[in-house]
Parts: structure tokens; C-alpha cells; sequence
């Protein structure tokens, strides 16, 4: 019998997403070896009463279970020791502020297993949030030019009661001819895809987009080869850009000197050049007036881009020739939002289908004792010790 505790978000600010939503709770109930209690929550923005309205145990303590599931990182005093814990660490990229986290986990003999860790044969994520990033940063990002444009009034997305809500609000989207841009093919830019598409803007390619004139808002995705390319003119292929993201330049200024809204949506490699700098920002010929950063790194590859906004607080503007922050409303500014922890402004979507992925690609891994190694390659420390595959972590959190 497996026996799993759905877990209170503990961390602060609080997160109002739950990884296991009801139904699907009362699906892993279903099965005859696994038993599911829920921790009664006063964050969550499913209620306790939607789990008992369909028979799932609540409990205050999970200490008599031995799977404990969550979201994002749990405090190191609510850890249970010698437990097995799936939740975001985010700690395999060794983020300072999480090397304690992990130093706690492995003292008190805890398994972890990391969402951002859980992948197919080929590498490919099974589960995230990203689909909700993508639709609510673009939704915030259209947003911004409803507001600074006074061309419309869209609520806050965490305003709204459901995605269904949110597409009401898209409704009142009507825009000027513009060019929209949007860099990434993953599940971040098909959350934002979902977004244009439900608006109606027209996609069009990226020579077309580069290039041609339009009396109509259009939007053109690009990914890697169009605005990386190898600093020795050599041919772009994929393999070798994963391997060697250092030998190539940014071709991004292309695009910059047309569009005027931009939407990044990419995975960045901290080894790759950036795509968008300060420099490029001060060109005459830089066009962009508005950034909707998904991707969020801060002092990263867009450079306009210094600093996390909030979700009470989506915008502030960037001043490209000073390079300091300003007034979003500033005409002369380029008007960024940089939210980032954008699911949680929909968090009952965002766990439904956090939900349905779980139940389609990892559940199956716990029913078959894990045939197929997902889990195995997801767990950074089994039973107090580092594994092998993330070795480098030991001399990190001994440092």
C-alpha cells in the first residue's frame, strides 16, 4: 500500500496551487494500493470541502504517510524525516538560497524527487506549470498595452475566477496593427500560442514578419536557429548549439527593429550569448516598446529585464538609455512584465492540469515500480544520499 499525503503549501509568499487536485485524488483512491489524505489548507485555492464533498481523508499531520506531494519547496522545519517527497527544489542549478533546503533533506534521511527532473527517454519534461505561464504572462502582456495604450481594461488575471474568465476578458482585446514576437517552442510558447490564437492576432512566418508590412496585428514564433547564430558563420544545427552554446552570437537585433511586442517564452542556457542587450536597446533602430518575460532571468539574456515583478505589481518600465527602472507609463520606456510565479494567478487551472499530466505520465511509473527509470533519473537524494547523477551537489552544500 502506497500511502500519500498531499501536502499545505508552506512557503511564503503562499501558493494557492495544489499538485493533486480532487478528482484526481479520488482516482489514485481508486486503486487498491494507494491511499490518499489531503492536509486541510486555508491557502489553497481548492477548498478542503471539494475534497470531502468526494470522500478524500483530510488530516491536519501527514506523519503516518510515506509519500508526501506538494508544489513548490517545502520549509525546512515542516520537513518529516525519513519521508519520500515530490515537490519543486530548485536546487539542481545549486540556487543559494536553497542550499540549506537541501542540506536538511539529506540530515534528515528524506528521498527527494523533483518535478523539473521527471523526463522521457529523450529528455522531454513530463510535468510543469509552463502551459500557464505562457497564458497568463501573454495575457498580463496584453494587459500592459490595454492600460498604457488606453485602448482597454483587462482585470488582473488572479482577479478572474477560472481560464474561462480569462478568455471573457480577451474578448476586449482590440489592437492597432502591431508586430508581436514570441522566442521558445516548449510548453511556455504553446500556453502563449493558445493566448494569440484566442484574440485572433494572425500568425505569420518569420521572413514575412521581418520583411512585410500589415494592416492587422500578427505574431511570428521563433526558436534557437533564427536569433542565435555561429560566430564563425558555420552552418546552425541543433545537436551542436546544445553542446557548444558558447561559440555562438545573439542575431536577435533583426527582430528587435521590428516588433513591437515581445514575448519570451525561450529556455536560456547561462553558457549562450544573450539575446537582447543594453546596448541593443539604445539603438535608434530598437523598436520594441513592451516585454512580456516568461522566462524571467534576471540580468539575463533580455535586458531589460532587472528585476521579478509581482502579481499585485505585474509592471514597471525599463529606461533603456539610463538603465534604470521607471515608470511603465513612460512613453520612452519599455514597459516590462516579469512575473514569476505567473500560474499562480489561475491556480485551479493551473493544478487541474498539473493533475491530468501527473496522472498521465507519472502515475503509471509509481503502478509499475518505475520499469521505465522516470522516477529513479528524478531523485536527487535517495534515503539522505545524494545520487549519482547529481553528484555535484555533495561538494556544493559541503562548500
Amino acid at each position: 500500500m502506497i500511502k500519500i499525503g498531499i501536502l499545505k503549501e508552506g512557503k511564503i509568499p503562499v501558493d494557492e496551487r495544489v499538485a493533486i487536485p480532487p478528482m484526481l485524488a479520488k482516482h489514485l483512491n481508486d486503486h487498491d494500493n494507494i491511499d490518499v489524505v489531503v492536509q486541510r489548507s486555508n491557502v489553497r485555492r481548492i477548498l478542503d470541502s471539494e475534497y470531502e464533498a468526494l470522500g478524500i481523508a483530510m488530516a491536519d499531520s501527514l506523519e503516518d504517510r510515506d509519500v508526501l506531494i506538494g508544489v513548490k519547496e517545502v520549509p525546512i522545519d515542516q520537513l518529516i524525516p525519513n519521508k519520500t517527497y515530490f515537490f519543486f527544489s530548485h536546487t539542481i542549478k545549486m540556487q543559494p538560497y536553497n542550499k540549506g533546503l537541501l542540506k536538511a533533506i539529506v540530515y534528515k534521511n528524506i528521498t527527494l524527487i523533483d518535478w523539473e527532473c521527471l523526463t522521457d527517454v529523450t529528455g522531454n519534461r513530463l510535468i510543469g506549470f509552463g502551459r500557464y505561464a505562457g497564458i497568463v504572462g501573454t495575457y498580463n502582456g496584453f494587459r500592459a498595452i490595454g492600460i498604457r495604450e488606453k485602448l482597454f481594461n483587462l482585470k488582473k488575471a488572479y482577479e478572474c475566477v477560472d481560464h474561462d474568465e480569462l478568455e471573457v476578458e480577451m474578448k476586449k482585446v482590440k489592437l492597432p496593427p502591431m508586430k508581436i514576437l514570441l522566442t521558445g517552442r516548449g510548453k511556455v510558447a504553446n500556453g502563449s500560442i493558445e493566448v494569440l490564437d484566442e484574440i485572433g492576432i494572425q500568425r505569420v512566418e518569420a521572413e514575412a514578419f521581418l520583411n512585410e508590412s500589415f494592416n492587422t496585428p500578427v505574431y511570428c514564433q521563433i526558436t534557437f536557429e533564427e536569433y542565435f547564430k555561429h560566430q564563425n558563420g558555420k552552418v546552425f544545427g541543433e545537436s551542436y548549439f546544445f553542446e557548444h552554446p558558447e561559440e555562438y552570437v545573439s542575431d536577435f537585433m533583426r527582430f528587435a527593429q521590428v516588433t513591437d511586442f515581445f514575448i519570451a517564452g525561450h529556455y536560456w542556457d547561462s553558457r549562450a550569448p544573450y539575446l537582447l542587450t543594453r546596448q541593443d536597446a539604445k539603438q535608434d533602430s530598437f523598436r520594441i516598446k513592451y516585454v512580456a518575460d516568461i522566462s524571467c532571468d534576471i540580468y539575463g539574456p533580455v535586458a531589460s529585464t532587472i528585476r521579478p515583478s509581482t502579481i499585485e505589481n505585474p509592471l514597471y518600465g525599463y529606461d533603456p538609455i539610463s538603465e534604470i527602472e521607471t515608470d511603465f507609463m513612460n512613453p520612452d520606456s519599455i514597459c516590462v512584465m516579469a512575473v514569476d510565479n505567473l500560474p499562480c494567478e489561475l491556480p485551479r487551472d493551473a493544478s487541474k492540469d498539473f493533475g491530468e499530466m501527473f496522472k498521465r505520465s507519472i502515475l503509471p511509473a509509481l503502478l509499475n515500480d518505475d520499469k521505465d527509470g522516470i522516477i529513479k533519473g528524478a531523485t536527487i537524494v535517495k534515503e539522505g544520499r545524494i545520487t549519482k547523477e547529481y553528484a555535484y551537489l555533495s561538494d556544493w552544500i559541503t562548500s
